[in-house]
């Protein structure tokens, strides 16, 4: 919950409840104003240096917390815990201040469930709390769907998010994509509405285009230039509609399998044909696109085809003997490619996690010395030794394959599955996409990097440090069914709930058929439900009510009446109690009976609330006092 404060601070809280627990029995506690004073002042000078100030979401939230912490150290009346659970409940909003995903949601209604037996029992009032949101559940689902609303969903969030890596950036260099294998954050999930789904293998989500490069670095124009040429489309049976959810990561890129065409609304096709985002992505967008195969091409401009065959000044000319070698050999375009994946095929070149360091000019370090390398290194040197070889090239970057959920029926694409590979222009075929890690570690493309990574644990790779026992709790079909159902539970939070904004909210709407609603009307008609609603409820509760009070009330007349005929009649000014007491020294064989019958008539008749077995037994008494005396 509180995963973007400082660390120290939520270990500071868990300290000091610890210690109130050692403290309280001893009788200790912070007593004195200056001691209070100074840690106060003490904590206020940490917060300020940890974030560099005292104003904002993270700086204010750690405030509360440490200031709670402070007065857990103090506490020591009844009065004063009293406090503590009012400021506990302040506690609980800044968590949803901070994130409102699913986990926090459910620890936030497990905190305020402990939170209100602190006061008392902890199930009674668990009971009721529960009666009560059963009993509200229908009028918060009405109001969720047709109360109007603004254009950002339940999401919100008072400052800049945090930056986020989106796995890549305008810019690739050694080590910038190897960074993120381990990391297991989400980048996107993705739908395939109309069934078509790709191999794992041709699974390239398309993120962005780089066209200049300096050898083992490439970067993108920023910001890129719009598409000369209106896209083709193809026909119908080839398109591939996707439904992509994006995390926010602080940039315009946006994704699409190769390669997307009829872009989203807010959305441009770049040259080079991928999504641009005309704001920066701070909030999860929602948004589909259509991907076709690439369209062949038949000529490439010559101020585009000068500026894909650039190359460095500072290459070697070792580096440039090797593409010139292939040239000699065979100057078709298709036969260099071939070429140059017959040379990362069979030169002893490794795919690795952790490769080492390299500069962005260390290209003959690559090629001819540690060979070693991850999927960056790889396709910025192929399409550096491509231009060498007079054959237009560039680096794409964005992701590769993706585990599927079979529950959530979607695509869960993490930052470990960003990868880099390269397109080369062919006079007969146009635009072709070639990944040279394919020809040096088939089973990162084929199976997928997650699957990938599997297989090289289980083979015994020293780095991939992972038990045997971890793993195969992992790879176990139980925990694989739980942490899928938690993707989709998730995903179903994120999707339904979080981001449920006016868009949303007119699509459902249009799926009612209620679309065509004035604004006026859509105010006053679930005020309307709503209103209709409370009444039936109010109701049926005073019927509910009314007719057990009626029910108590013709059973206690009934014990009037035969005692009555026993010679005990009740005066009409006389209340149940003192006739209880009157009725048991007349009828003194049945005085524990009369008063029991007079306590539970007082309990039923006037307590807010009772249960039906007080009722029942109430029943029991009046008949059998009425039946014993008959009976005589």
């Amino acid at each position: 919950m509180f995963g973007t404060l400082a660390t120290w601070v939520p270990v500071l809280f868990l300290i000091t409840l610890a210690a109130k627990f050692w403290m309280e029995p001893k009788g200790y506690r912070v007593r004195t104003a200056a001691w209070k004073l100074l840690l106060g002042a003490g904590i206020l000078v940490a917060v300020f240096f940890t974030y560099g100030s005292v104003k904002g979401i993270e700086p204010g939230v750690s405030l509360v917390v440490v200031l709670m912490s402070l007065k857990i150290l103090e506490a020591h009346t009844a009065r004063e815990f009293q406090v503590m659970v009012m400021g506990a409940w302040i506690l609980c909003l800044c968590g949803f201040f901070l994130s409102q995903d699913l986990a926090t949601a459910l620890c936030l209604s497990i905190a305020f469930t402990l939170l209100r037996g602190a006061s008392g029992a902890l199930f009674s009032p668990a009971a009721t709390a529960g009666k009560l949101l059963l009993q509200a559940v229908p009028l918060v689902i009405l109001l969720f769907l047709l109360f109007p609303r603004v254009n950002a969903g339940l999401r919100f969030q008072f400052g800049p998010s945090p930056a986020t890596s989106s796995g890549f950036s305008g810019i690739i260099s050694p080590g910038s994509v190897a960074a993120l294998a381990n990391s297991s954050e989400v980048a996107f999930r993705a739908e395939f509405p109309d069934g078509k789904i790709p191999p794992a293998g041709a699974m390239y989500w398309r993120g962005v285009v780089m066209s200049q490069g300096e050898g083992l670095e490439w970067r993108a124009q920023d910001p890129p230039a719009p598409l000369p040429r209106a896209p083709q489309f193809p026909s119908s049976e080839k398109a591939i509609r996707q439904w992509i959810t994006l995390e926010p990561h602080n940039a315009h890129w946006m994704f699409a399998l190769d390669w997307p065409v009829a872009p989203p609304p807010g959305t441009s096709l770049a040259s080079g044909y991928y999504l641009w985002s005309g704001q920066t992505i701070r909030k999860p967008k929602k948004y589909e696109v259509i991907s076709v195969p690439p369209t062949r091409e038949k000529q490439l401009h010559p101020r585009e085809r000068k500026a894909l065959l650039q190359v460095p000044e500072l290459i070697s000319p070792a580096v440039r003997e090797l593409a010139q070698s292939w040239t000699a050999a065979n100057p078709n375009p298709r036969a260099i490619v071939g070429a140059a994946l017959g040379f990362f095929q069979t030169q002893g070149f490794r795919y690795s996690l952790s490769p080492g360091e390299y500069k962005k000019n260390d290209l003959d370090e690559f090629l001819f010395q540690r060979r070693v390398g991850f999927c960056e290194h790889y396709a910025a040197s192929f399409a550096t030794l491509m231009r060498l070889a007079g054959v237009p090239a560039r680096v794409v970057a964005g992701y590769l394959g993706g585990e599927y959920n079979e529950f959530g029926r979607f695509f869960l694409v993490r930052q470990a599955d960003t990868h880099a590979w390269c397109e080369v222009w062919l006079p007969d075929s146009g635009w072709m996409r070639v990944d040279p890690t394919s020809v040096v570690a088939p089973d990162r493309v084929n199976l997928g990097f997650a699957s990938f990574l599997e297989r090289r644990a289980a083979s015994g790779q020293p780095e991939i440090r992972q038990s045997a026992l971890v793993r195969n709790l992992a790879q176990s079909r139980i925990f694989t069914n739980i942490r899928l159902a938690w993707q989709t539970f998730n995903y179903a939070w994120d999707t339904r709930v979080l981001s449920f904004d006016a868009d949303a909210q007119e699509s459902f709407f249009a799926a009612t058929g209620i679309a065509d609603s004035r604004l006026f009307m859509l105010i006053v008609r679930p005020l309307l439900i709503v209103g209709g609603l409370l009444a039936i409820y109010a109701g049926w509760t005073l019927f509910r009510t009314q007719s057990r009070r009626d029910r108590v009330k013709a059973l206690y007349e009934r014990f009037c009446r035969k005692a009555a005929r026993l010679g005990v009649r009740r005066d009409p000014w006389e209340g149940p109690l003192d006739f209880s007491d009157r009725a048991a020294q007349l009828l003194p064989n049945e005085s524990e009976r009369i008063r029991r019958i007079s306590s539970t008539y007082i309990a039923l008749r006037y307590s807010p609330e009772s249960t039906p077995s007080v009722l029942d037994a109430f029943t029991k008494e009046v008949r059998a006092f009425v039946s014993m005396w008959e009976r005589r």
